[in-house]
Parts: C-alpha cells; structure tokens; sequence
C-alpha cells in the first residue's frame, strides 16, 4: 500500500554518510512506490533558535511565554510559515525518519531546534487543550511510525551494555521516548551505523545495504515496547504502579518487557 515518508535529516556535508543513506531512503521508499517528502535542514538554512521572532502575533506582547503564545499562534493559525510547512507535513506522513549523525551523544543542534519549533502546543504537547492527559503513546502524531537512523563516529564496542559510553539505546531514550512517543509516535528501534568516523569504501557499501534492508520492513517491523500513561501502569498519569517493573527504576521499567525490547541495531562497526 502506498504511503507517505517524511525524512528529515541534519548534516552539512553533501557527501557525509548521513546524505548518502538520505539518499539510499529517497532511493528505496520510491521503488517501494511511496511518497517521500524531505526536510534538508542545512539546506533549508533551518532556524533552529525557538524564539519571539516565532510568533507574528503575541497574545502578550509583555511577556514571553512559550507554552501560551505557541498555544496561540498553532490555534489561531497565525504560526511562522516555515513551522506551519513543517508541521503539514508531518500530519500528511505515515511514516517520520530522522536521519543525522551522532554528535555530543545526541541529534545536531539545528534538528533539535526543528523540534523545539515544530511541536506546538496543542499538537504535539497540551494535546485538545487537555494537559497531560494525551501523551506518551497518544497525541498529535498518533497513528505515525517514527525511526532513527544515526551515524555513530566510534566503534560498536563503545555502547555496549558495559560500554563506556553507554548503550545507545539509553542515550536517545529523550529521543524515542520523549520527542517521538510523547506526542504519541510509534517509534521503531533505532538504526545505527558504527564506526562512521572511519569507515571504509566497503563499509559504505554495506551500511547501505543495511539500509535498504531496514527500510524494507518499515511498515511491518515491531516498535519498542514503551509503556503507554493511558494504558494502566500509570493510575495517576505520572508514577508507575506498585505492581508494574516489580524492582526495576530508570529508564528500563518504561518498557514493557525489557529483556526482549529489540536494542538499537548494530550495522557496519567498524573500529
């Protein structure tokens, strides 16, 4: 069945990894014979400073209030026009893939910005003016499937579960479970590529590969398990209950199951 992509991908450099697999996506989903919208964040020239400039018509122009005037502004439809184009083209999506190197164990500044700027109130947080009462696994992008594909500069071994950098998958939890699944996404296990810093001709080749791979099965993959606040494990919309991860604190117990939660994938290591 056809459907729509929206890739919105962050980096500088036409002929980094991170373009390369851009295009292997733009590539693969159109053989597929979906619909692939894009999101060049560079080369947009992106704002990624959430600003006064980002509200034309101040409820209050005293005080800056970012909840109330993004509130405002996304109800009103009186949003800047670059935020209101990126947001139509997330509700036209079926599917959201985010595709960006790993830098300072997170996304680039400029994406986080899309971000910051992109999920108005009303949308993706303070869902139908209710508070908290949409989010984690309902909200405004609910009925989506989301998907990391991030290029990691140091070896596999680095994010191993004993890793000294941590295991990855917990390093972007802010991200799947946050930014994705908050606003009700259902948010696939991320895809990495390790060892980009100095990856070979042949590990390109391969990285690619993987790839096209992946995004075969991009409708038909599992997400990770993460706990939904509406689901029952959270009486009160906040704190898990006394039953529920018996033993478990930290970002584990918000998975169902964690011993079978697929990891971020590991494709191309290179050390």
């Amino acid at each position: 069945m056809k459907k729509k992509i929206l890739i919105v991908h962050a980096h500088p450099e036409p002929t980094s990894l991170t373009r390369q697999l851009v295009d292997v996506s733009v590539q693969t989903l159109e053989q597929q014979g979906h619909d692939v919208l894009l999101s060049d964040l560079y080369g947009m020239r992106w704002k990624a400073v959430f600003d006064a400039d980002d509200f034309p018509a101040r409820a209050d122009p005293q005080r800056l209030s970012f909840i109330a005037e993004s509130g405002h502004s996304y109800a009103s439809g009186r949003q800047s026009a670059d935020i209101a184009a990126e947001q139509d083209k997330l509700l036209a999506a079926d599917a959201v893939i985010l595709q960006f190197p790993l830098w300072w164990f997170g996304m680039p500044a400029i994406m986080k910005g899309w971000v910051d700027r992109v999920w108005a109130y009303g949308l993706a947080y303070g869902y139908k003016d209710a508070g908290n009462r949409y989010r984690y696994g309902d909200g405004g992008f609910k009925g989506r499937r989301a998907l990391l594909s991030v290029m990691v500069g140091g070896p596999a071994e680095d994010y191993l579960p004993r890793g000294i950098n941590g295991p990855l998958d917990q390093l972007l939890f802010p991200i799947t479970h946050g930014t994705l699944f908050f606003p009700g996404m259902d948010v696939l296990p991320t895809h990495a590529v390790y060892g980009a810093g100095r990856i070979t001709a042949e590990g390109v080749a391969a990285a690619k590969e993987g790839w096209r791979q992946r995004l075969a099965r991009l409708f038909e993959e599992a997400p990770i398990p993460f706990r939904p606040q509406n689901g029952g494990d959270y009486p009160d919309g906040h704190v898990l209950a006394g039953h529920v991860a018996v033993g478990q604190s930290g970002l584990t117990a918000h998975v169902a199951e964690p011993s079978l939660a697929p990891r971020a994938r590991l494709v191309g290591a290179v050390t």
